[in-house]
């Protein structure tokens, strides 16, 4: 039973967001506030570990799928992270042509930024768990200022700012 609440839970997460980390709002609502089967730092966890690795930047959902249930969540948030790609077919068929419609393009450009403020929101309190003194904050903005007024990829950020952190131990 926990692991079909997990994958539901997931799933909601998933079909509600519209690209890779904006599911996070839902997921830490729901798995760190609301049922508590997962502490931020968890969260920060899952979210690290996925963007270490190769593919989507939603794969996070699986780890949290771990954290909550072991193996069997891993696979939950695995098939929760691909079921919204297979219903994207016949919603790109139903738009279509209404695709450049003004309204349609409205809506969506309202739902990004909707999707946009629930990621801040939800990135501040876990930002608030990770940041744990000088150094972290300056990695925080270093690797902030770096995504925002440069090319870098953020791949070359985040080994960056382990390198930092490592350093950061090592002195």
């Amino acid at each position: 039973m926990k692991l079909l609440f997990v994958y539901l839970l997931l799933l909601k997460a998933t079909l509600t967001s519209f690209s890779g980390l904006a599911s996070l709002p839902v997921i830490r609502a729901d798995f760190v506030e609301h049922y508590r089967l997962l502490t931020d730092n968890q969260l920060n966890t899952a979210i690290a570990a996925s963007r270490l690795g190769p593919g989507p930047i939603g794969l996070y959902v699986v780890g949290v799928g771990y954290y909550a249930a072991g193996l069997p969540g891993a696979c939950a948030g695995w098939l929760a992270m691909v079921t919204p790609a297979f219903l994207i077919i016949p919603m790109l068929r139903f738009i279509g042509k209404r695709a450049e419609h003004p309204r349609v393009k409205s809506v969506i450009r309202m739902m990004l930024l909707a999707s946009s403020g629930l990621l801040l929101y939800s990135a501040v309190p876990l930002a608030r768990g990770a940041v744990s003194g000088p150094v972290s904050l300056a990695i925080l903005i270093a690797s902030f200022l770096a995504m925002a007024f440069t090319k870098i990829d953020s791949l070359w950020i985040i080994v960056g700012s382990a390198v930092a952190g490592l350093i950061a131990l090592a002195i």
